[in-house]
């Protein structure tokens, strides 16, 4: 994986494909080591493989020349109260050294672009509570936070 700085809007946003999964999978393996998650990128190579045959998810690979800098995951929902389809934006990880550089605006953008395209009625995303970094990109781009719903989870 490349750590290489790109230039302030020199990042090409492009959609991955099966051919990406070996830029793709470092990326995906440094981003769940972000969250605490022990190294293994033969199976983040695996998952990232798999979602993209299976069209589970929607990945868009940010690009500093043909070095992967970062990407981001989105998996597809539906809501019922809209009878439309929702994106969830699940995962955004740009390399250290590519960071403040306009790569996670560019990928959030793409992301955006991707929900209206797909006649969507929205995105939605979960952030750590000390994740302050990425909540200012958020609110930057017009993100909301939900004050009105609680979340649960029911860990199996």
């Amino acid at each position: 994986m490349s750590s290489a700085k790109p230039a302030a809007n020199s990042v090409r946003i492009v959609r991955a494909s099966g051919t990406d999964v070996e830029r793709m999978a470092p990326l995906f393996d440094s981003y769940r080591q972000f969250y605490k998650q022990k190294p293994d990128l033969p199976r983040a190579r695996a998952f990232i493989g798999e979602r993209l045959r299976r069209d589970e998810s929607v990945i868009f690979l940010a690009l500093a020349g043909e070095d992967a800098v970062g990407f981001v995951q989105l998996y597809p929902c539906f809501s019922s109260t809209a009878m439309k389809r929702m994106w969830i934006l699940n995962d955004l990880f740009v390399t250290p050294g590519a960071r403040r550089q306009g790569a996670a605006k560019a990928l959030m953008e793409r992301a955006r672009q991707w929900a209206l395209e797909t006649g969507a009625d929205g995105l939605w995303l979960e952030t750590a509570v000390d994740n302050y970094p990425g909540q200012r990109l958020y609110e930057s781009l017009g993100w909301k936070r939900d004050n009105d719903y609680y979340r649960y989870l029911m860990p199996l």
